[in-house]
């Protein structure tokens, strides 16, 4: 699954995520991103290829910034606090997104808890060049390319990334975060 996953993000060229509980794959450290594995492998009972899974999820980082290709991220504040590994692999997770506002390509937002909200937070979902939308969920994958579909996560992006703070703003409720744990 990492791997499609991997095909997909490197023949796309601007994308959008939205995930209001957990960080992005694409920004995960390895830490991270194994401690989410494990936490699927451990689910599903399956076999543990975590370290490929961790290998194929952290490549994606490759293109940000590589043949004129965007990504916009939003993410809950949720995302900062809900913790997956302890709080050694959260701190660097953190450390992590502050240097992701340096990232070519990259626009993060995150949605401050207290903000108000157009929509109601929903699940975690990413739209790749306007053409499908993937969603996971905790039986499958979902690839939803109907037009009609496609346009209502559009949507509820616009809507989405309208609560969220951006720049110096985003980067200060990280910090206030990664003050919390240390």
């Amino acid at each position: 699954m990492q791997d499609d996953f991997l095909e997909l993000t490197r023949t796309t060229r601007k994308s959008r995520h939205y995930c209001n509980d957990i960080i992005w794959g694409n920004l995960q450290t390895p830490d991270y991103a194994r401690a989410v594995l494990r936490r699927v492998v451990d689910f599903h009972e399956t076999p543990d290829d975590i370290e490929a899974g961790v290998a194929a999820r952290t490549a994606r980082a490759q293109f940000m910034g590589q043949e004129n290709r965007t990504y916009h991220a939003v993410l809950g504040e949720q995302a900062l606090r809900t913790n997956l590994g302890g709080v050694e692999v959260m701190r660097g997770q953190l450390v992590r997104l502050l240097d992701a506002f340096e990232l070519p390509g990259l626009k993060l937002g995150v949605i401050p808890s207290r903000a108000e909200l157009a929509l109601f937070p929903g699940h975690c979902f990413s739209i790749f060049d306007g053409l499908s939308v993937e969603v996971e969920t905790y039986s499958a994958e979902l690839i939803i390319t109907d037009k009609d579909e496609v346009a209502l996560y559009e949507k509820a992006f616009r809507l989405l990334e309208g609560s969220a703070l951006y720049g110096e703003e985003a980067r200060a409720l990280i910090e206030a975060e990664l003050s919390a744990i240390s």
